[in-house]
């Protein structure tokens, strides 16, 4: 699949059949973050292996599949690594869409 920019957002097309998928929008905004994710039953997470110290790792949003790798952390840590990272957050609005993806600004 190849983005196509449109729009609001990344709007992907699969090759050869026509089929057009979801609007793919970034933000950055915490709380339409944090709506979207507790909206699908999400929480903050990190890659615990990857985490140490004053340093939140690897961030995640953490559905509740079986996951060892994963701890829960709160809002406010998960924001404060995000923004420090210099992230921003790829998802699909539409109800019981759970597609996300953490990306650099």
């Amino acid at each position: 699949m190849q983005p196509v920019r449109g729009g609001f957002g990344l709007r992907a097309h699969a090759p050869g059949n026509g089929v057009e998928m979801a609007d793919t929008k970034s933000t950055t905004d915490h709380g339409e973050i944090r709506q979207w994710v507790e909206e699908r039953g999400g929480r903050p997470a990190r890659v615990t292996a990857t985490a140490g110290g004053d340093d939140a790792g690897i961030l995640r949003i953490d559905f509740g599949e079986p996951d060892e790798g994963l701890s829960e952390i709160g809002w406010e840590e998960w924001f404060e690594t995000f923004d420090e990272s210099g992230l921003a957050l790829l998802f699909q609005d539409e109800p019981d869409n759970r597609f996300n993806k953490l990306v650099s600004r």
